[in-house]
């Protein structure tokens, strides 16, 4: 089975390129400016206020120390008018772009001048901030690239070679992969820029860097960069960054090892290469390792690239298994996130798909929050959920489990939105079923003999829809499987008798693919056909019907072979014996007509409205042949209105075939003939019935069919 859904589904999902959650304030602990409204009555007054920030930009670009303090109050201020998306297309339109792109380097300096200067780093931070909040527009980013932004925010990744640790340092090159992630951001052209102006190498040596919140903003950028860019992802793997990036999984801060498992992830995804130099670099057990950190996401995360290292190979799904993987990521499929049990059902989905896992997953109590998902409205969380259950499914080990627990009536009964999930939930039902036999199906009948009643009723149940036509009777005759789904059909408990009819129905179908039960009788004598030309044919006539006072012309050969009714009128001890001529007061000539006509024949085309009167006359002259077809013409008019009349009638001239139609259909159609009113009698004089025909029908598929359990 293709899990082309669960590979979309690693497109769609985090992982991605993430744009960064930029905080709110600086290092400085300066207070938030409120920025203005974005109402049509502030907006001349916030077009004034960039207009104003923008042009001491602009002329504010030296070493002096007023200039400097100038420009650093300029930036924040249009960093804090841009925390509000509603107004940054206005600061862009009114010209910060160029502005703020200028200060990301500092002014001209003399070669020899090495001395400390005024603000040095605070106007370029407060720059690259207020652009990476700018860049958080897609309109935006291509506008900011092409004032010239990359090549300066490269550079000010490198600040740190050149001066001292310090918290201005460290604030400048993290704003300034923060603003690299955001341009980059869902924008292909931008990645490659950034990888052609050096910015990867410097970023995956910041991985290493004292201060944590840059760790945590280079790897960001580099979660990015990996994501569906090929070259990238292999540039970062060649400056070696898995050594460091797997280190940081086992940080104890939940930041940095949520960032890394984004950025591992965003490399293996789609590149088999990768995902196998991961692994050989020791990312297993780390990996492993979050799914049980108090940081959701980093469960998240984690969960999502054991799903993609599982589909590496059986191998790889194994370890994954005997690593501790399974009880935590059950347990996640219990969390309150939606994304958290998404991710937990699709790593447990691509485990499944493994022989040696499929029983161990259901051992550790997977089987049930898996079916629970099912009744997700999360299409995504519904699919993954179906396609862990169809691995599980494939286990002989995990059979007897599913249907204890009500795993096939949850199958049958749940409401799936995709198709690809009907389709899924469609052949895991059918992988069960072809499961039913040999060791599976006798612990089956073991439990319904000595197992509690509630698990003797499921078990009848699933059975009922599972089991080959074959087993039917060692299964409901001779285990008591069918008493069991008897005493829910009569129970006063109105789902037990819905879950009841559906299994009967289902069994009935199956049954009568094997039995012969509705089969006319053979007559004891040889079948003698005249033929149409004989019909009504004084030629070699010996007997007369009269029939509404008209005469038919008949033969005796021909009558005595067809029933009993006809041997005993004309061999027994009755006045017709030697009669010439033999009235006929109670069937009309048309319906005379068309009995005759399948005696001298052994076919007849009967339509709709006469079908009810020639059962009548079939009945009555033991053609048995006759009454199937009006059985079953008269069934084909079968409905929720008629159903109980059809019943009277099959009850009164012993048309069994047509009892037995209308048993399968009270079955099939039971919760609707519940509801309608005057309908209760009915479904209680049809239990006894219901009881025969099974009784009958499993006895006799069995005598067609049998098979060895």
């Amino acid at each position: 089975m293709e899990s082309n859904g669960w590979q979309d589904k690693e497109n769609s999902n985090d992982r991605k390129g993430q744009k960064r959650k930029l905080d709110y304030h600086f290092e400085d602990g300066r207070e938030n400016a409120t920025p203005p409204s974005s109402g049509d009555d502030d907006r001349r007054a916030l077009m004034s206020e960039v207009s104003a920030q923008v042009n001491i930009l602009q002329n504010t670009f030296s070493w002096r120390e007023a200039d400097r303090a100038a420009a650093k109050r300029a930036s924040h201020v249009l960093s804090e008018l841009a925390k509000n998306e509603e107004v940054v297309s206005v600061i862009v339109d009114g010209g910060a772009v160029p502005a703020l792109v200028k200060h990301l380097q500092g002014p001209p300096r003399s070669v020899d001048d090495d001395s400390a200067k005024p603000y040095e780093h605070e106007v370029e931070k407060g720059c690259a901030f207020a652009l990476g909040l700018l860049a958080v527009k897609p309109e935006h980013q291509l506008l900011i690239v092409e004032a010239g932004a990359l090549p300066h925010l490269v550079d000010l990744l490198k600040r740190h070679k050149s001066n001292s640790n310090s918290r201005a340092v460290n604030g400048v090159i993290r704003r300034a992969a923060d603003a690299i992630t955001n341009l980059a951001h869902e924008n292909s052209n931008i990645k490659i820029c950034v990888r052609m102006e050096g910015g990867i190498p410097p970023l995956v040596e910041l991985l290493e860097f004292p201060d944590t919140k840059v760790q945590r903003a280079a790897a960001g950028a580099l979660r990015t960069l990996a994501f569906k860019n090929d070259e990238n992802k292999n540039q970062i793997v060649e400056c070696n960054a898995l050594p460091t990036l797997i280190l940081m999984l086992c940080s104890e801060d939940a930041a940095i090892h949520y960032e890394a498992v984004g950025v591992i992830g965003n490399l293996v995804h789609s590149s088999p290469n990768i995902k196998k130099e991961v692994l050989l670099a020791g990312a297993l057990q780390p990996v492993i390792g979050l799914l049980s950190s108090s940081c959701s996401e980093s469960q998240r995360e984690a969960a999502l690239l054991l799903g993609q290292f599982a589909a590496t190979d059986s191998d790889c799904k194994v370890h994954i298994v005997q690593r501790g993987a399974v009880c935590p990521l059950i347990e996640m499929l219990q969390s309150t996130d939606v994304q958290l049990r998404e991710m937990s059902a699709f790593a447990l989905g691509r485990l499944a798909q493994e022989s040696h896992n499929q029983a161990g997953i259901a051992h550790c109590g997977g089987l049930v929050p898996l079916l629970k998902l099912l009744d997700s409205k999360n299409g995504s969380l519904q699919h993954n959920a179906a396609f862990a259950l169809y691995g599980l499914a494939d286990n002989e080990d995990n059979v007897t489990d599913f249907i204890k627990v009500g795993g096939v009536q949850k199958l049958q009964e749940g409401e799936f939105i995709c198709q690809a999930t009907k389709d899924c939930v469609a052949k895991t039902l059918k992988r069960l079923e072809e499961k039913i036999h040999g060791r599976v199906l006798n612990h089956l009948l073991y439990l319904m003999r000595v197992g509690e009643k509630a698990v003797q009723i499921q078990l009848a149940m699933a059975l009922a829809h599972l089991c080959s036509p074959e087993d039917q009777r060692i299964i409901f005759i001779d285990n008591n499987g069918l008493e069991l789904l008897l005493e829910l059909l009569g129970s006063a408990n109105a789902k037990q008798q819905l879950d009841s009819a559906a299994a009967l129905f289902k069994m009935g179908r199956k049954a009568s693919t094997l039995s012969p039960l509705d089969a006319a009788p053979p007559s004891p004598i040889s079948q003698v056909y005249l033929g149409e030309q004989y019909v009504n044919n004084v030629t070699l006539s010996d007997v007369t019907f009269l029939v509404e006072g008209k005469r038919f012309y008949a033969h005796r050969i021909c009558l005595l072979a067809s029933s009993d009714a006809f041997r005993a009128m004309f061999d027994g001890g009755y006045r017709e014996r030697d009669a010439r001529d033999i009235e006929i007061p109670n069937i009309r000539w048309e319906v005379f007509e068309l009995m005759m006509r399948f005696i001298y024949t052994g076919s007849v085309d009967i339509s709709l409205d006469i079908a009810q009167e020639l059962l009548r006359a079939a009945d009555q002259y033991l053609l048995e042949g006759l009454k199937r077809l009006c059985e079953y013409t008269i069934a084909q008019d079968m409905s929720l209105e008629n159903v109980a009349s059809m019943y009277d009638l099959s009850e009164a001239y012993h048309a069994v075939s047509l009892k037995h139609t209308c048993i399968l259909f009270i079955l099939e159609h039971y919760a609707k003939l519940s509801a309608r009113p005057g309908c209760s009698h009915l479904l209680q004089c049809t239990l006894p019935e219901i009881h025969n025909y099974f009784t009958k029908v499993l006895v006799q598929s069995t005598c067609c069919s049998k098979r060895p359990v």
